[in-house]
């Protein structure tokens, strides 16, 4: 602590002008519970951004098992009529899928005689948690054969 002394006319008075100021102990308590409030909220961000990369992921696996079943489906040639199915496990996931192939009837096509148009639909399932999600996606085939 540094005493600066000053004069005047009744004599000399002394003042701590060089004291520093701390913090209370209130203050400190004060700013330690709304650091930790925070902090907890950015955690709770941080397990919600966890949770969605992890769905995310899920999907992505699920969408490239999709394509991959069109792809052999439509890689054979023009494809039959009828259903296939399977099971793949990769990485501690189990995604079953169910591939199926039907003759598109549409009236519009009737009126122009088009036939030979094929609908090949995907759907994949899994488990996620305590419930089961579904993804599907399809795709148009047609015969070669058409004028």
């Amino acid at each position: 602590m540094t005493e600066h002394k000053t004069g005047s006319e009744n004599g000399w008075t002394t003042t701590n002008r060089g004291r520093m100021r701390a913090f209370t102990f209130v203050e400190v308590v004060v700013a330690l519970a709304i650091v930790s409030i925070s902090l907890m909220a950015l955690l709770r961000l941080h397990l919600i951004s966890i949770s969605m990369v992890d769905k995310a992921q899920i999907t992505s696996q699920a969408v490239l098992l999709a394509n991959e079943k069109i792809a052999e489906t439509v890689a054979a040639g023009y494809p039959k009529e009828g259903t296939n199915s399977g099971t793949m496990e990769q990485n501690g996931l189990t995604l079953n899928w169910k591939t199926e192939v039907t003759n598109l009837r549409l009236p519009q096509l009737d009126k122009v005689h088009i036939t030979g148009l094929r609908k090949i639909l995907v759907d994949i399932t899994w488990k996620q948690g305590v419930s089961r999600k579904q993804l599907q996606t399809s795709t148009y085939v047609a015969d070669r054969k058409l004028p």
